[in-house]
């Protein structure tokens, strides 16, 4: 069964383009992990400051056996970390982790 992760950032209101920039400089570092079926980020439309991390995993396992990974590891650091130089400040201000599995809906079609 599918398992859905939700990591909900709150990022200051004019940090959010940051928070885009960063995941897409580390974008596909997920790809390749077994059992790893999907991922968006989600922008808000309106005032809201959370942005949305979704992931969708084959089962909880695979979840965590990627949080344990290297990969997990290698693709939270940024490319001046993967360089040798310094992380910089962090864009998020707090982070929560949901977790849901689908319980119903539908499909277009």
């Amino acid at each position: 069964m599918t398992v859905i992760k939700i990591n909900a950032i709150t990022v200051p209101a004019d940090s959010g383009d940051e928070l885009a920039h960063r995941f897409a400089a580390r974008a596909g570092a997920v790809d390749d992990q077994d059992g790893f079926e999907g991922f968006e980020l989600l922008k808000p439309t309106d005032d809201r400051t959370v942005w949305l991390v979704v992931t969708r995993w084959r089962d909880e396992e695979s979840f965590q056996a990627w949080l344990s990974s290297p990969a997990f590891g290698h693709g939270h650091r940024s490319a001046a970390e993967r360089s040798g130089g310094d992380a910089p400040p962090p864009v998020g201000v707090q982070s929560e982790v949901w977790s849901y599995e689908i319980a119903g809906g539908s499909s277009a079609g």
